[in-house]
């Protein structure tokens, strides 16, 4: 299935909720994300991790292929009274000079990494000491919930989408794996959190949210969107109709101190 999140890029701006900033405060006990650190963010997409760090301080280089996203990155940006760095790159090539980042970050896009060409990258542009730190805001299907009715409208109509609750690969919002990929890595201090929130959302949020996933707008023409955005409107009218729906959500990081320590 070829993804191409640029075709989401207004949806995904508008409609996809940013990480928490609870989140953010996590992060600052552990060192990271404080004032003057320079942070490189990869697979940056519209900038929400990087806006959030570049709110506390940070100085902020956002790295992703998308020309798309990264303009509309620019735009949130500007909105927000915020200075960011954002350059077209990849995470496995991000044309940084070596030992130049206090931190890099990677949310919610690990996986669509060549991984173990993403951590020679980290660890070359890391200083020594530096920090990585893998972050992931999951959606989370349960019995009876808005998300899992939705995923299986998302199956329905996508055959070849298989990140829902029902494939082996759904993680629940946990991903153990990256942490292999650090440790093969050379990584220290490999140490992980999670925990659960709940992100209002109205009919139309959740719905952009939806069709800026991967298993719809970023993979289906045009006029199968149209089509499923019909059926999704007309599903949570029947089934959910609260104006706002309490979407259950998972936060996920792994943080690491790089092999130069």
């Amino acid at each position: 299935m070829k993804i191409d999140f640029g075709l989401t890029a207004s949806d995904y701006a508008k409609h996809r909720a940013g990480f928490p900033s609870s989140l953010f405060d996590r992060l600052s006990e552990q060192g990271i994300g404080l004032p003057g650190q320079n942070i490189v963010d990869l697979g940056t997409g519209t900038g929400t991790l990087a806006r959030g760090f570049a709110a506390r301080g940070c100085h902020v280089i956002g790295i992703d292929p998308s020309t798309s996203l990264l303009e509309q990155a620019k735009q949130l940006s500007k909105a927000a009274q915020l200075q960011l760095d954002y350059r077209v790159a990849t995470a496995e090539n991000t044309g940084l000079p070596d030992a130049s980042a206090d931190v890099v970050t990677a949310g919610q896009c690990w996986h669509w990494f060549e991984r173990s060409r993403a951590v020679q990258e980290v660890t070359r542009i890391l200083k020594a000491n530096g920090y990585i730190v893998i972050a992931h805001f999951d959606w989370i299907p349960l019995k009876g919930n808005v998300v899992e009715a939705t995923e299986q409208l998302i199956e329905a109509h996508n055959p070849n989408w298989k990140m829902g609750g029902g494939s082996a690969a759904n993680t629940n919002g946990l991903h153990p794996l990256w942490l292999r990929d650090l440790a093969e890595g050379g990584f220290q201090e490999i140490q992980t959190f999670s925990y659960d929130v709940f992100v209002p959302y109205t009919h139309e949020d959740w719905r952009g949210r939806i069709r800026a996933s991967a298993g719809v707008r970023a993979s289906l023409t045009s006029d199968k969107v149209e089509v499923f955005d019909r059926e999704l409107a007309t599903l949570l009218q029947a089934k959910y109709p609260e104006p706002i729906l309490q979407v259950h959500h998972r936060v996920f990081a792994v943080i690491a101190k790089s092999p130069q320590s």
